[in-house]
């Protein structure tokens, strides 16, 4: 099985602290960040710049932040003035309800952007939380706002990413609405691998950062279900499930569960 430190739209649709020692930013000095050398520029930056777009792209970003596992990157009602992006680490997006319960509305990994929600009302509307120990590139939203102005293809790039969350929206809505238990469950750990693979990890084993009541939180399913499901893939010979470690033995058949017609 794969190292648990080495490494959620439907398959391709289907991402304040509390207190201080939950999430605090490092020396300034030390961690002034240089998009131009991320290895994760190509996943939240637009590609095709040159060298001086990319210097100048650098200023949209001003320092990093870390965030403990558990502690909140923002929470809902927090003032919008920022977008972040995952350098390191997972989180999730959730909502509480009126009766007091969590509802997850998406996961997010390393090389994807994180805030948007912020931006219609300018305050955030979900909280967000550290599945784990991460870092983030703190990007003020004025920034983005000014240079978008100079560079016509980040403007795009933003667009794109706006874009994707509503196309995820939809996914979501759609996973919901119309599938089965099997098929919800399918389309998530495809999608999480198709993700993690465009990250340069393997497409057949990884570690779920999340807990199957955080996955049946967001697929719409009980906890009872969500293991239920699982135990029926490894049944099958479809995944083999090691507590939080998931290798896909059989990803034509996870793909048949999901979209059947487009499967022979």
């Amino acid at each position: 099985m794969v190292d648990a430190n080495a490494q959620s739209e439907a398959y391709n649709a289907i991402t304040y602290p509390e207190n201080a020692t939950a999430s605090y930013p490092m020396n300034p000095e030390m961690i002034k960040v240089a998009c131009s050398n991320c290895n994760l520029r190509e996943l939240c930056m637009p590609v095709g710049l040159n060298h001086d777009e990319m210097v100048k792209l650098d200023h949209v970003v001003s320092t990093r932040k870390r965030v403990k596992q558990g502690g909140h990157l923002f929470s809902h009602g927090d003032p919008f003035t920022t977008l972040y992006a995952i350098r390191t680490g997972y989180f999730k997006t959730c909502v509480n309800t009126e009766d007091g319960r969590e509802q997850v509305t998406g996961f997010q990994m390393a090389g994807e952007i994180i805030g948007l929600d912020g931006i219609v009302s300018d305050k955030h509307n979900c909280n967000a939380v550290a599945l784990e120990d991460a870092e983030v590139c703190i990007m003020p939203f004025e920034n983005v706002e000014e240079l978008s102005r100079e560079f016509p293809v980040l403007q795009r790039h933003v667009h794109k990413i706006m874009s994707r969350e509503i196309v995820r929206e939809n996914g979501v809505m759609m996973l919901l609405g119309n599938m089965r238990a099997e098929e919800r469950l399918a389309a998530f750990l495809l999608n999480l691998v198709q993700r993690l693979h465009a990250r340069g990890f393997s497409q057949s084993e990884f570690v779920l950062r999340m807990t199957r009541e955080e996955i049946g939180s967001y697929l719409g399913m009980k906890l009872e279900t969500v293991s239920r499901t699982f135990s029926k893939f490894s049944e099958d010979g479809i995944i083999e499930v090691k507590q939080r470690n998931v290798k896909i033995i059989n990803p034509e058949a996870l793909k048949q569960i999901y979209n059947p017609q487009t499967c022979t």
